[in-house]
């Protein structure tokens, strides 16, 4: 990419404006890069050059990118379908047809055998359209009718509609920005969760009767808390609706007999702060994850009627796994005689089963140094047949059914590797490395064996926030770069959940900077431990991953060759001061709320946009959506502005917004590997 400075720079013009809040004033340049309705010319026109300038600069890699692209669809199964299911007299498959992107539902009748039954096919859905995300698929318990939401612009903003399966038509009523979709026992009545249409916060439930005009839907609840969002499902045994009203700390659930949607839903335990549950309902019991006597979790049974005059209160709740300080409880699956928990150690997955007559318990093994396992669709609670599904660096997504009376497993199916593949030729690793304060963080790397010679170019992946455990799963598309020499590590730095709650809030709030050090000590350590020379270092990380990545340029860019920053969320204080931009109040919890001055002085103190200052960066790309409804697009744009301006080197910056999405990128099966085959190209080159 020896061009690169024959060609003209984009420079966004400056346009000072002042923010001010606790008698501080920070100065913005970039502020006029904000277009809420992505309509403004000079915004397009600007966005477009940088567009036009990374298509110069990675003009001369145009042969590698396609073949890069090449490769990882050439490994994709030309057709792909899913292991069938069983339920309510019907086996259901999805699959994949050759040359399609979407995904098409069929089901047959009592037996595999009968003939195909195609209820729903996305492709059709999407003829026309430049982006087509399927959002929910709830069918009525008798399984005629069916419930979908779309989603036709890449905002999550999903639209719902019903079809009858009988006879195929779309009935006529459509309703706009509904997340959750649940289904009353009479096959008639519908009750969904809508989102706010600025914030996009899930604040209310409706109850709609199917064939009635949306207008006259009855609001059944109001969230009053813009900190919370809602979330809507059914029990195990379909025998109630749950309503969840969650903040990042704090739960309240309500439930509603599913046989009596005209009613009102009950409040299971009031929200108090700091306690997280959630509700399931199963052989006339409710079982409760909660982490009142433990912050890792603990799970209860209670048996009681929801039309009990006093609320029981969770010291009244009796004990099924209790909560321990080195395992996190993070799921479960209530099945006939037995119950399954997903669970957290020493930051791997782990499946027990626990017996509910003897209290029998044993947990499944697995020989991969680092793995995912978690519980695989199981619509059928009266069976003993547990279905699961691994993962790992080396082993490609694959589904069991284990007996839990037996033990016996059987493969069902296991994701195919076209071409020549052999999980032999790779080896995966988990080190820890020592943080500067200490702590011990947990790394899973990959390689090719017959290319690691610890001169390798390396590659660190991270998120580190919300909690979220970042789980290691086999990837076709990495090959490209494990097969050129690449080693590939995932840091689970904190602000993760790997191990445990613990580990999550020591990286956020005003703990948030440990998430930034761990990410530089594990770069740091990874080099001295001979997994990747110095000079060929590279950093990738999206969304808070992002903010990861502004972070760690800001400290220490002297040790990164090259970053990809994916969909940045980088312009934190500006963003997390205007409650009009979607889901910031929700993330007070995550980030602080900085009209408190404790809490903003931090976040500016870390924050990428704001911590740009005149110094040498790393080659960076830097990709975002015009529609992204979770990081604005304007953040990554005033970001790479700002950066343009005070710089000091000649590396390479390139801001690449895709036109037509948002957060997630490009829909469809194939489409997604163009965007990482611009990410890998860049990268590879960088590696010469």
């Amino acid at each position: 990419m020896n061009n690169k400075i024959n060609l003209a720079i984009p420079r966004a013009t400056i346009k000072p404006h002042i923010h001010e809040i606790h008698d501080h004033q920070r100065q913005d340049n970039y502020f006029w890069l904000r277009d809420d309705n992505r309509e403004d010319k000079n915004v397009l026109d600007y966005l477009e050059q940088e567009n036009k300038y990374t298509e110069q600069i990675m003009a001369p890699l145009s042969t590698l990118q396609q073949n890069l692209y090449d490769e990882m669809v050439a490994r994709q199964e030309p057709e792909l379908t899913s292991v069938p299911y069983f339920k309510k007299g019907f086996w259901y498959l999805s699959r994949y047809e050759e040359g399609q992107d979407y995904c098409i539902y069929s089901r047959h009748q009592s037996s595999m055998e009968s003939e195909a039954d195609i209820f729903f096919d996305c492709n059709e859905r999407a003829l026309g359209l430049a982006y087509y995300q399927l959002g929910a698929l709830s069918l009525s318990p008798d399984s005629m009718l069916l419930a979908f939401t779309e989603d036709t612009v890449s905002r999550r903003q999903y639209t719902l509609r019903f079809k009858d399966l009988n006879s195929g038509i779309l009935f006529d009523e459509s309703i706009e920005d509904v997340t959750d979709v649940v289904w009353a026992s009479d096959n008639k009545t519908i009750f969904y969760v809508k989102q706010h249409p600025q914030t996009l916060l899930s604040y209310q439930v409706y109850r709609h009767v199917l064939g009635d005009s949306p207008v006259n839907d009855l609001l059944v609840y109001e969230e009053q808390d813009d900190t919370f969002h809602l979330n809507l499902y059914k029990t195990r045994d379909e025998n109630y609706l749950i309503i969840c009203a969650d903040s990042t700390t704090t739960s309240e659930c309500l439930v509603l007999d599913a046989n009596k949607p005209e009613e009102e839903f009950h409040c299971f335990l009031p929200r108090q702060r700091d306690h997280e549950y959630s509700i399931d309902h199963f052989q006339e019991q409710f079982f409760i994850r909660s982490n009142y006597t433990g912050k890792n979790f603990a799970l209860h049974t209670l048996k009681a009627s929801i039309l009990e005059s006093k609320l029981i209160q969770p010291n009244e709740w009796k004990t099924l796994v209790p909560a321990r300080n080195d395992v996190l409880l993070e799921g479960y699956e209530l099945m006939n005689n037995w119950l399954v928990v997903e669970e957290r150690e020493l930051g791997l997955p782990v499946l027990r089963q626990i017996n509910f007559k003897t209290g029998e318990s044993k947990k499944l093994s697995f020989h991969d140094p680092v793995y995912t396992v978690f519980s695989h669709y199981n619509p059928q609670a009266d069976s003993d047949k547990f279905r699961y599904q691994y993962t790992s660096f080396t082993t490609p997504s694959t589904v069991y059914e284990l007996d839990l009376e037996s033990g016996e497993t059987t493969l069902l199916k296991q994701s195919m590797v076209m071409g020549q593949f052999s999980r032999e030729d790779y080896k995966s690793e988990r080190v820890w490395v020592k943080a500067r304060d200490g702590v011990e963080v947990p790394v899973s790397l990959v390689y090719k064996r017959a290319l690691f010679n610890q001169n390798n170019p390396l590659l660190i992946y991270a998120y580190g926030s919300y909690g979220h455990s970042l789980d290691i799963a086999f990837s076709s598309a990495n090959l490209s770069l494990l097969d050129r020499g690449f080693v590939y590590a995932v840091a689970h730095i904190r602000g993760g959940e790997e191990l445990g709650r613990d580990w999550y809030e020591q990286g956020k709030l005003l703990n948030k900077k440990n998430t930034f050090n761990d990410f530089v000590d594990v770069s740091k350590a990874l080099v001295n431990k001979g997994y990747g020379v110095k000079e060929k270092v590279f950093a990738m990380g999206g969304s808070a991953g992002g903010l990861l990545m502004g972070a760690i340029i800001n400290q220490a860019p002297e040790l990164y060759r090259g970053v990809v920053a994916a969909v940045p969320f980088v312009d934190v204080v500006s963003t997390m001061l205007d409650e009009s931009i979607p889901l910031t109040t929700g993330e007070y919890d995550e980030w602080g709320n900085p009209n408190e001055r404790e809490y903003y002085h931090y976040m500016l103190s870390y924050s990428p946009y704001d911590q740009v200052s005149e110094k040498s960066y790393p080659n960076m790309l830097v990709t975002t959506g015009l529609h992204d409804s979770q990081v604005q697009y304007w953040e990554p744009a005033k970001w790479v502005a700002k950066l343009r301006e005070l710089k000091t080197d000649d590396n390479l910056l390139l801001l690449y917004t895709d036109m037509e999405a948002g957060h997630g990128g490009k829909s469809g099966r194939f489409k997604h590997f163009e965007d990482i085959a611009r990410e890998f190209a860049f990268l590879i080159d960088l590696a010469k």
